[in-house]
């Protein structure tokens, strides 16, 4: 038995974290890993069911089998406590956990299909792919509809059936103000805007301030945790 710990000591420490952490939890005795007690976090999905996605588990046995040491600001050689972290848990299940929830009407953060740019006319297209670029370099998925074969309201239409959550539509009048008329997903006209007030307006929405690039899945807003098990939160989805 030579430098194992008795799992009560670490589940106290667990206890505690998680009472100072202010959210109301629940022990799920006999649920932690062998190696020690973790925090199992359990989200619903559409129709109410809870599944494990991210944990956060102790483990006192991994760092004593490789003799794993420190030396602490007293100068004294103390062992480590090693920490599993899983953000998303089984990544599939929280996509299709996602997927299900926002049933394909991702938010902006989130979605891949984030902003469509329709030109009015053929005088607008150079200005359109203008904007395009703009909105891509400040890190959207944004894309043209250029397709001479359609009308507009086949292109409004077909943006919004792919769940782009912005339409940006260009013609002569945006091109000379340096604007775009702005409509959503849901068919709500929000007017013409400057193109840079609109860039600053789902720079801020999308959390995307200090995230340049492609947008990726930011992990905190990822999901809500409800359920932390070997300890449970009972904060609803």
């Amino acid at each position: 038995m030579h430098g194992y710990l008795s799992v009560s000591l670490p589940e106290q420490q667990l206890q505690s974290s998680l009472q100072q952490f202010g959210e109301h939890w629940e022990l799920n005795p006999g649920d932690g890993a062998f190696y020690g007690p973790k925090i199992d976090i359990l989200i619903k999905d559409a129709i109410g069911r809870q599944h494990q996605c991210a944990t956060i588990q102790l483990d006192f046995q991994l760092p004593i089998r490789f003799d794993l040491q420190y030396v602490g600001s007293d100068g004294q050689t103390h062992r480590p406590v090693m920490v599993h972290r899983a953000v998303l848990g089984s990544l599939e299940r929280m996509i299709a956990i996602l997927a299900e929830n926002f049933g394909g009407k991702w938010p902006l953060w989130l979605s891949p299909a984030q902003i469509m740019v329709i030109p009015v006319g053929g005088d607008s297209e150079s200005y359109a792919q203008q904007v395009v670029q703009r909105f891509r370099e400040a890190g959207f998925m944004a894309e043209l509809n250029a397709e001479h074969g359609a009308t507009f309201n086949k292109k409004v239409r077909s943006a919004q059936l792919a769940q782009y959550n912005y339409i940006l539509v260009v013609g002569e009048k945006e091109c000379e103000s340096g604007t775009v008329s702005v409509r959503t997903r849901a068919g709500a006209q929000l007017g013409r805007r400057p193109t840079e007030e609109v860039v600053s307006l789902l720079t801020a929405a999308a959390g995307l301030a200090e995230q340049p690039g492609p947008v990726l899945i930011p992990h905190v807003l990822l999901y809500k945790p409800v359920a932390l098990g070997i300890f449970h939160l009972s904060k609803p989805v």
